[in-house]
């Protein structure tokens, strides 16, 4: 069969089960969008109102449903409009395929209209890049792709293609794929001495990352922390791996992490680390960190080993591979008195926050009750996004949707719209604060153009939050351009934009308001007004130990 380079993407896109594109029509894309039109009732498209929302919606696709999250955007601005949602799927391993088109080949390096070098700029933040030049290379390059971003440790992979190669004519001959299995392969001495550790650990801890989501690992990992009898913390990232409503469950580790948590970290003697990369936020002051412990690790990527943290053993490969194998030859283990100790540490430490008033807690926590704890929840980036971490209970993985390596400010509501399209089954609620919100609300637009029904939470205190609650501990006051008191009425907005909006101040309100989305099926936004000095408790200062975390009690009584 002779196809153009253009029928060639769409039909390597439904050779790999793709259903549905989030992109941005332009020049040098358009013979893809054309043959796209031709193909309507088999590949949905949605377009966003701004590439870096397609690419955050591709990323919130790919973690709500586990396929790869796939991304169109034409050359130059288009292309490069994609570069920070590239960088938020690098950071947390997310498998988008981003597909680019660029000025013709005869003009590349001439600076011509609308021409930029896509795969210089992303090489940084891509698992693997292309340009294909020549049409002959295109099926090869795109299949190539797709199995790049889902094995091993996955991430996004860009394909960058002149506009003259999708109208130039080559043979296509259609392929079936086979879908990408990990590795049985693992070391069984690095399985031999994993297995010693925990034997000879009296007082062992369980920390969770986001390679056990990614490898869909939760009840192998579920079954290993009831045979080690050990007490589980996580990362943001690792959120719903191992049920937030169990008993042995301690909250997120780290930074804004429980006491429980982080003191029982620190005073563990064994930290079994699944699919986590010791990040500075959950370290602290890395010296410092599990300083009593030997630490195990399990991840697919050996370059994560030693990395920020010396370790004691550790196991390469896939997470569920390496917990299936474990499983099979570890005995049950017993640690009743530590197990004892760090459930008087959850007890004593709980988490708080001031009952009366509407907060971000407060409204957390009544989005968990009123979904049954079986909303996906996407956030921005901020006090919010601690807030969702600590106060909804994660009980399944990929229903937390948040930019835990990058930060990404403006991620979570692209991501959401991503999420119910890949997801349509499930209620899905971005929480952001009005900082956030500002940076890509325009994806309202998006929501109610193609009618995808989220809920969109602001919990507005008129501050940049996060950078106010440093500002206010360790800067002496000074709220430098955090301060975002000004005349911008969500409300109007979303009506502007074809959505429904509802300011709340109280908590009667904002239940009120939630309970109404929940039944509206449509975009809704509810813009929930709190003190702008309302701070994320414990938290863990710069340069401290994790086990120095304090909170608004210890700071008073100081």
């Amino acid at each position: 069969m002779q196809l153009t380079g253009s029928e060639i993407v769409i039909e390597c896109l439904k050779e790999q089960g793709v259903d549905t594109v989030f992109g941005y029509p332009g020049g040098a894309i358009l013979n893809v969008y054309d043959e796209l039109y031709k193909h309507s009732d088999e590949i949905t498209h949605i377009l966003t109102s701004h590439e870096q929302g397609a690419a955050h919606a591709a990323d919130g696709y790919a973690r709500a449903t586990g396929k790869v999250g796939v991304c169109f955007a034409t050359s130059g601005p288009g292309a490069t409009n994609l570069v920070t949602g590239i960088a938020t799927a690098y950071m947390d391993s997310i498998p988008v395929v981003a597909i680019t088109c660029n000025v013709g080949v005869s003009l590349l390096g001439k600076d011509s209209f609308q021409e930029i070098d896509i795969t210089g700029i992303t090489m940084p933040i891509t698992k693997h890049n292309y340009i294909v030049k020549d049409v002959a290379n295109l099926a090869d390059t795109i299949r190539k792709a797709f199995v790049i971003a889902k094995s091993g440790r996955p991430g996004p992979v860009l394909i960058d293609i002149p506009k003259d190669v999708t109208a130039n004519k080559t043979e296509y001959i259609k392929e079936e794929i086979k879908p990408v299995e990990p590795s049985d392969k693992i070391s069984e001495e690095e399985l031999a001495e994993a297995l010693e550790l925990i034997k000879k650990s009296k007082k062992p801890y369980i920390f969770v990352g986001g390679g056990a989501v990614l490898s869909e690992a939760s009840e192998e990992l579920y079954t290993f922390a009831k045979k080690v009898d050990a007490p589980v913390t996580d990362s943001l990232m690792g959120k719903g791996a191992f049920p937030g409503n169990d008993p042995a469950y301690t909250g997120m580790l780290g930074m804004h992490g429980t006491k429980a948590s982080n003191y029982g970290v620190s005073e563990c003697d064994l930290l079994i680390v699944v699919g986590a990369r010791f990040s500075d936020r959950v370290t602290g002051n890395a010296k410092k960190f599990a300083k009593n412990a030997k630490i195990l690790q399990f991840d697919v990527d050996a370059a994560e080993m030693n990395k920020n943290v010396l370790i004691t053993e550790g196991v390469v490969g896939d997470i569920k591979v390496i917990l299936e194998k474990i499983n099979a030859k570890l005995e049950q283990q017993s640690h009743p008195e530590w197990m004892k100790k760090i459930m008087d540490y959850k007890e004593k430490y709980p988490l708080t926050y001031h009952p009366e008033a509407l907060t971000g807690p407060f409204i957390v926590e009544e989005i968990y009750r009123q979904t049954n704890g079986e909303a996906i929840i996407s956030t921005e980036v901020g006090q919010h996004q601690m807030w969702a971490a600590q106060y909804y209970k994660y009980t399944k993985p990929r229903t937390l949707l948040t930019s835990g390596g990058l930060g990404t400010m403006g991620y979570g509501l692209g991501a959401a719209l991503g999420a119910k399209t890949g997801r349509p089954d499930k209620t899905v609620v971005n929480i952001a604060g009005d900082g956030c919100f500002r940076m890509n609300m325009n994806e309202i637009a998006t929501a109610t153009r193609h009618n995808i029904p989220v809920i969109q939470v602001v919990i507005n205190n008129h501050v940049l939050g996060m950078v106010r609650q440093w500002q206010n501990l360790f800067y002496g006051q000074r709220y430098s351009a955090t301060v975002l008191n000004d005349a911008v009425d969500f409300v109007k907005l979303a009506e502007a934009m074809g959505a429904k909006g509802v300011r709340v101040t109280t908590q009667a309100e904002f239940k009120e308001a939630f309970k109404e989305a929940l039944a509206s099926g449509k975009p809704v936004v509810i813009d929930c007004q709190i003190d702008q000095d309302d701070k994320v408790w414990p938290m863990v200062a710069p340069g401290a130990a994790i086990s120095e975390a304090f909170d608004e009690n210890d700071l008073e009584t100081k």
